[in-house]
């Protein structure tokens, strides 16, 4: 590794501390080069700005937390685990903190535009992983066709993300909440479980609901009497 790649690195582990340890709005660049005991001009040399810097720290975090879970999310083969799975991570993020960091980035990019985009391709690397394991999971399960894939991973991403924040003024709620996810996931395991007949009616009772749903935008789109140029 080049002199300039490690130092590049240790600017972004740098940051990626001093966003856990100290928040998004007091992550300067005097704290992160202290942070990596290199002087305050790398940072600008390395990445413009300080937001540059942040928001490659945000991919580089991602990518480096992906990289320990990626193989115990390959093997991960039903709903409930992949909820356990999710426990794992959240506990032992804790000490870590990158769930903490992605977190702040978001609320960071509320307020400075230029790090949603980064921001938000972090938190995609974890959305696109996600959504594999759900085709996977989902594959014959009798609510498979009624769940927007793409949009069940994007809420799960959301949903671990936003308990990283919630924990902090509730540990007790956040607890509950994902006992609730898990209890979810338990039900989908008895849809799989029922028979064929059994899974037939509640494909029928889904397709129903579904119809329900889109009743209003089918009528909305359909053609007014009297309508029409003339």
């Amino acid at each position: 590794m080049s002199a300039g790649t490690a130092t590049r690195t240790k600017l972004l582990e740098a940051a990626l501390r001093t966003v856990t340890e100290q928040g998004y709005a007091k992550t300067s660049a005097r704290a992160v080069a202290a942070e990596a005991g290199v002087n305050q001009a790398l940072v600008f040399y390395h990445f413009g700005t300080v937001d540059e810097l942040l928001s490659a720290a945000c991919r580089f975090g991602a990518e480096q937390l992906l990289a320990r879970y990626r193989e115990r999310l390959a093997r991960v083969e039903d709903l409930p685990r992949l909820l356990e799975l999710g426990r794992e991570l959240h506990s032992e993020q804790r000490a870590d903190g990158q769930v903490a960091v992605l977190a702040q980035l978001l609320s960071g990019a509320q307020r400075q535009p230029r790090l949603a985009p980064a921001t938000a391709a972090g938190l995609g690397l974890w959305i696109r992983e996600i959504e594999q394991v759900l085709a996977r999971v989902l594959d014959g399960s009798p609510v498979a066709e009624f769940v927007d894939g793409p949009g069940l991973a994007r809420a799960v991403a959301a949903g671990f993300v936003g308990l990283e924040l919630y924990e902090g003024v509730d540990e007790e709620g956040a607890g509950r909440a994902l006992d609730a996810l898990e209890q979810l996931a338990g039900l989908a395991g008895v849809l799989e479980e029922l028979g064929p007949v059994a899974q037939r009616a509640v494909r029928a009772r889904l397709r129903r609901g579904a119809a329900r749903r889109d009743e209003p935008e089918r009528r909305a789109r359909r053609p007014r009497p009297g309508g029409g140029g003339g």
